[in-house]
């Protein structure tokens, strides 16, 4: 028996939803299910190979500004011996590079900071924030110009977290000289953003669920965690909140990597790294480079037998998320560089880049660590996927179907983002509130649906035309067979 909700309806617009959780879900029945898909693993795109860059250098942002994609990363190093991990062969920097296509990067020669002399290369940042400094394009619209860009930087023995801004991501200053979050512990990647929705600044940022982290005691204990807070104006901040998560164990995140989804930004979509201590077995003395593996754990245990990976997770109000619990981002086949504590981090944003098929659409990619703590240098490798492609809403040949809650919406058409196989179809039912087909949207009048597209107008007897139900409550019925189901938005 079809549920009838008795909830009112939920407003949609004209924003383009995705099946990265079950917020506008009443129903599925059949052989369909949300299925979490994988990113392509495609080419290394950066090697941080430079005398102040390094194997550990880490913790990478991808802004993509109009037709700039700017790289900043930690230029770190640690050389592993014996019982000893020294990573005094060079304090940490905060580096840029930058890059037209999101593949090919290059260092600018910056002239800002000096090493060993010589202020020919691509360092920002020196002191204070150096460890973790997250930048990001500030979307406010009152932004001042001198502050176009802002990031977080800071440790609990630097005192806490610090706000800079930047006119143009190159050139930065303090925003204050005293720390604008005290409370947390901050030795990961914290993270900010102008929420558009909210019309307001969000971070998420490190604490652990036991123990004291502050600036006069560092005794952690329980899981690594993610904490959120909100600011009206960068400097003052408030609402903390721990994240809680709709079906999902305890674990270790390592870092949160939350950002409004830049093609539909009420949904803020993370990607934290999964880390795992699995101890010592046979499986892990498999794994590759069990000598170093041992060199790490000799200084400490879990720097050899702890294994990280990339996971995604999504949230409508920024606080309640649904975490898929299996991998998104898997170690993958072994090779040296794999299979270890700081591999497959993922960078913080996902980006659109152009498809490497001639004629295909732009897709996104993400980009994850390897080789972390591991010879010379350190590198970054690029992942492709579909536009909206990070779930689907997926059927087998069997077919099944799923039914939304009452919305409403604007716009005169309905574009879907799909994939069917030569076999598969696709079919698309409008309801109203009570779950009755409405005459002329019925499946019996859809034109059948096929193919593999990022944007395809819905058409019931060759008409698109849905303006006649733009702002009544009504229900979406999409029924799928050997297909996947990505995206659906009302657009004019």
């Amino acid at each position: 028996m079809q549920s009838v909700s008795a909830e009112p309806p939920v407003n949609i617009g004209d924003r383009r939803e995705l099946f990265i959780e079950h917020g506008l879900i009443d129903q599925i029945t059949g052989d369909a299910e949300l299925r979490l898909q994988k990113p392509v693993p495609r080419e290394v795109v950066f090697k941080f190979d430079q005398p102040w860059e390094g194997s550990s250098s880490g913790y990478h942002t991808i802004i993509q500004d109009d037709g700039l994609y700017r790289l900043y990363f930690r230029g770190s190093h640690i050389i592993v011996s014996e019982g000893k991990l020294n990573t005094g062969s060079h304090k940490p920097y905060y580096c840029y590079a930058e890059s037209k296509d999101g593949i090919h990067w290059t260092r600018p020669e910056l002239g800002i900071v000096e090493f060993k002399g010589s202020k020919k290369n691509n360092i920002i940042l020196e002191g204070k924030g150096c460890h973790n400094f997250a930048p990001f394009l500030d979307e406010n619209p009152d932004c001042k110009a001198d502050a176009k860009f802002k990031a977080l930087g800071g440790l609990q023995g630097e005192g806490g977290l610090f706000a800079f801004q930047s006119a143009d991501g190159i050139h930065w200053k303090l925003m204050q000289e005293a720390p604008v979050i005290t409370k947390g512990a901050f030795d990961s990647q914290n993270l900010a953003f102008w929420d558009s929705e909210q019309k307001q600044y969000r971070t998420y940022y490190r604490v652990f669920t036991a123990g004291i982290t502050d600036s006069k005691t560092w005794k952690p204990e329980g899981d690594r965690a993610i904490q959120t807070a909100t600011s009206p104006d960068f400097i003052k901040w408030d609402h903390v909140a721990d994240l809680v998560y709709e079906d999902s164990p305890s674990e270790e995140l390592y870092t949160n990597q939350v950002k409004p989804y830049f093609r539909a930004p009420h949904f803020r979509i993370g990607f934290p790294a999964r880390y795992i201590e699995r101890g010592w077995s046979e499986s892990m003395k498999a794994l590759p480079d069990y000598e170093r593996r041992k060199l790490r754990a000799s200084s400490v245990e879990r720097y050899g037998t702890a294994i990280s990976e990339g996971l995604v997770m999504a949230s409508r109000d920024g606080v309640h998320f649904k975490r898929w619990n299996e991998a998104f981002l898997r170690p993958g086949i072994e090779r040296p560089g794999t299979w270890q504590y700081g591999h497959q981090f993922i960078a913080e944003n996902v980006v659109q880049t152009k498809s490497t098929f001639e004629g295909a659409p732009d897709e996104l990619s993400i980009y994850a660590a390897e080789d972390y703590w591991h010879g010379k240098g350190g590198s970054l490798r690029r992942y492709s996927m579909r536009l909206d492609g990070f779930s689907s809403l997926h059927a087998s040949m069997k077919g099944g179907e799923l039914l939304t809650v009452p919305l409403t919406f604007t716009g005169k058409e309905l574009s879907l983002n799909f994939s069917t196989s030569a076999a598969g179809s696709l079919f698309v039912e409008i309801q109203t509130a009570a779950g009755e087909p409405v005459p002329g949207f019925t499946f019996k009048d859809c034109d059948e649906l096929f193919g593999d597209t990022v944007d395809r107008t819905v058409t019931w007897d060759k008409k698109s035309d849905v303006s006649s139900l733009a702002g009544k409550p009504v229900r979406l019925k999409f029924r799928l067979k050997d297909a996947d189901l990505f995206s659906y938005q009302f657009r004019d």
